[in-house]
């Protein structure tokens, strides 16, 4: 009789097909089937199917990319996954992890970082571009090997800027040159290219192979043809020298570039040569960021003439039309994040020492942190922390719904570059001054002045991610007694457990 029940389901009076009732199953939450599987027998088989459950999982954004025979019991694989995700929590609310830090002794000073998925590139002062794989803890980092010509004997010329993504990275150095590396092969170059001048922004898109640079009046975009062999697609003449340069993620057919000179903001098109999206004379744009519809950028405005503070203004790149104006601020805002923040979202730093969180729905800030002593320089946030940088070092992670600050850490130089993802955390800080006094006298000492180099963080809040031999055991800390340390973290300091 139970082999009939399983075809026939009992729905109270009336015996329903088994697919008929799944689909009815169907509309229930996880909640509502464990109720249901506490029926009856025939409710308990239904309301555990695989295929609810599976379903459940892709919906809640887990294992995504997996089909239904991968696991066994879905229920289980979702009971892990949530379980995952409230230890990471708790990790990252309480700072347990471990942290390294990316070094490189002969890099003398660092100039500019950037990191994709964990990935990390760095440029310094000496010329050279290093690779981490924080995901692997693989720290004896590859250098970028430049393109030599024949008369490169001398000192390498800075590096400017630096920019990765899944499969490429890019550097431009002080002497106009940029060079762009494939991730998959190896440390030679696959193209290179030169600006006559002084390069002033570097942009790389954030999937497939497209790079655009500004120089002088001029923004170039490289990218390889349907054969892989790299050339210059489009080239734009400006007004004004480019402040801010980004590209147009999820684009189809030619790249779309939105350029930041002064104060207008340019949406660079090959049907549209040079059009201008914003533009108010002797108003100049303090940042910028684009998703794949819009563009966010903070404009100066000066209050005491025209009564109306600095704001961040929101146009879609489709209609061109400005959507938003958010945020009176008298300071400068100095950071935007749209691209990587939860949808309707985005966070903001300025100088006015305040990370102010806007829904893009509404026009007032959802919350506001007074952060940073010297101003923000760099944010990101995801749908429950903030993590904010600022120019005296700081590096603070918040909780946006409580409004509280976690936990916060120390570095000398401003923070520049600040990611993270689920379980890891990356921040860079970068000297401002590139050539300390008294740094030429001991350039062959090379531990003289490390104070001036820079330094780049990496911390890892996955406890099943990390690698034991990642961090020294004598300097992994306990941190069971009850005195002592408030934190937790596996600090790189060889008398922690003393």
């Amino acid at each position: 009789s139970f082999q009939n029940e399983i075809n026939e389901v009992p729905f109270f009076d009336i015996q329903l097909p088994y697919e008929l009732a799944l689909k009815i199953f169907q509309y229930l939450g996880k909640t509502e089937l464990g109720r249901c599987a506490q029926v009856s027998r025939t409710w308990k088989v239904l309301a555990e199917d695989e295929v609810l459950w599976y379903r459940l999982c892709q919906q809640e954004g887990y294992l995504l990319d997996t089909s239904i025979s991968d696991h066994s019991c879905w229920k289980l694989a979702l009971k892990n996954c949530r379980a995952r995700e409230r230890t990471l929590k708790t990790n990252w609310k309480n700072r347990i992890g471990a942290v390294s830090q990316l070094q490189y002794e002969l890099g003398k000073i660092l100039c500019d970082v950037h990191s994709c998925d964990g990935v990390v590139i760095a440029g310094y002062t000496s010329g050279e571009v290093r690779l981490w794989d924080t995901r692997t803890w693989d720290y004896t980092a590859p250098i970028l090997e430049p393109m030599h010509g024949p008369g490169d004997a001398g000192p390498q010329p800075h590096v400017s800027f630096v920019r990765i993504n899944s499969s490429l990275a890019v550097a431009a150095y002080e002497d106009g040159t940029v060079s762009v590396w494939s991730l998959m092969f190896g440390r030679e170059p696959i193209h290179r290219y030169q600006h006559n001048q002084r390069i002033q922004a570097l942009a790389l898109g954030s999937e497939g192979a497209t790079v655009a640079t500004a120089s002088g009046f001029e923004v170039k975009v490289e990218s390889p043809n349907d054969r892989g062999f790299w050339q210059t697609t489009q080239t734009f003449e400006i007004q004004k020298l480019v402040n801010f340069l980004k590209l147009v993620p999820d684009v189809t057919g030619s790249p779309v570039t939105v350029a930041a000179a002064e104060d207008i903001v340019y949406l660079l098109k090959a049907e549209d040569p040079a059009k201008v999206l914003h533009s108010v004379y002797g108003q100049p744009v303090t940042c910028l960021d684009v998703s794949a519809h819009e563009a966010a950028f903070g404009v100066k405005t000066f209050g005491w003439l025209l009564n109306e503070p600095n704001q961040i203004l929101l146009y879609n790149l489709e209609t061109s039309q400005c959507l938003k104006k958010m945020g009176n601020s008298m300071g400068d805002f100095t950071c935007v994040n749209l691209q990587n923040s939860p949808p309707n979202m985005l966070v903001t730093g300025n100088k006015d020492r305040r990370v102010r969180v806007f829904d893009l729905r509404k026009s007032e800030s959802l919350c506001s942190f007074y952060a940073h002593q010297l101003g923000v320089s760099a944010v990101q946030m995801d749908d429950w922390k903030i993590v904010s940088g600022g120019e005296e070092g700081l590096v603070c992670v918040w909780d946006q719904r409580m409004g509280t600050k976690l936990w916060e850490m120390h570095a000398r130089h401003p923070v520049r570059h600040v990611w993270f993802n689920s379980h890891s955390l990356i921040t860079a800080n970068i000297p401002d001054d590139k050539t300390p006094r008294g740094a030429s006298i001991t350039d062959d000492d090379l531990t003289a002045h490390r104070k001036h180099r820079g330094i780049i963080y990496a911390y890892e809040f996955s406890v099943d991610q990390l690698a034991v031999e990642s961090v020294l055991p004598i300097c992994r800390s306990s941190y069971d007694e009850v005195t002592g340390y408030n934190y937790n973290i596996g600090l790189a300091v060889p008398y922690d457990n003393i």
